[in-house]
């Protein structure tokens, strides 16, 4: 499998993608979409803290977010397993996980947009996996492999699914048992995004225009501790 570059060397490269789709979004009235939006923006300022800026890419979606992840697969499955602990708390998400090609948008500069087959298939894996789950593909489960063999065993078969276009798609989920094994550890996580979704209800009903937006000062004054906490319950 190729190895990952940076796309600033590169207009074509590879790398792993987390898909977050918020569940039901476009039938959802337009201010909770709002509220579901600035939410999901605060669970990724939090759950991709552990990955240096350098390596990671944030992109909006239509339904959701996606997050390159440059050079480390595990990094991706981490952030998609922290995300999904916002289902505890009221955030409606499922994550799809894939690795990929990827190209720079025409016209864009590094980070401010990509294409490619590696965002399209993660963010149909996101459909696929349904409220409350992660499902990656085979293409993540032999990135994983590669990166850190042994470590694909943790992601057990799901089956095969077909997207719109008759494509099949092999997929699996992060076995039950590991995860349980984690789940104290995340839920340091899981309080501190309460915190942020209720806070950024708030902030989304009393932002006025001319106004530092609510979730973009309190990011700005915790990040360091978010980074901290982060870290202490990576594995």
């Amino acid at each position: 499998m190729p190895a990952a570059k940076s796309p600033s060397k590169s207009p074509s490269f590879y790398a792993s993608v987390v898909f977050l789709k918020i569940q039901d979004f476009a039938r959802r009235p337009a201010t909770e979409q709002a509220r579901l939006r600035a939410q999901l923006q605060a669970v990724v300022a939090v759950t991709a803290a552990e990955i240096p800026p350098a390596g990671r890419v944030m992109l909006d979606a239509a339904d959701g977010a996606a997050i390159v992840v440059l050079d480390d697969p595990r990094a991706a499955l981490r952030l998609a397993e922290r995300a999904l602990t916002a289902v505890a708390v009221g955030l409606p998400l499922s994550a799809g996980l894939n690795h990929g090609a990827l190209q720079l948008a025409a016209g864009r500069k590094s980070g401010e947009g990509m294409t490619g087959d590696g965002i399209a298939v993660a963010a149909s894996v996101a459909a696929f996996a349904g409220a409350s789950r992660i499902l990656a593909s085979r293409t993540f489960r032999d990135a994983m492999a590669e990166a850190a063999p042994g470590r694909e065993a943790a992601l057990a078969p799901a089956g095969t699914f077909n997207d719109p276009g008759l494509r099949a798609h092999e997929l699996f989920t992060p076995n039950h048992r590991a995860l349980g094994r984690r789940s104290r550890r995340y839920s340091a996580i899981a309080v501190l995004l309460a915190v942020c979704l209720i806070g950024t209800g708030i902030g989304v009903r009393s932002a006025t225009p001319g106004q530092q937006p609510f979730m973009e000062a309190v990011l700005e004054r915790t990040e360091p501790y978010w980074r901290e906490l982060v870290q202490r319950v990576s594995y």
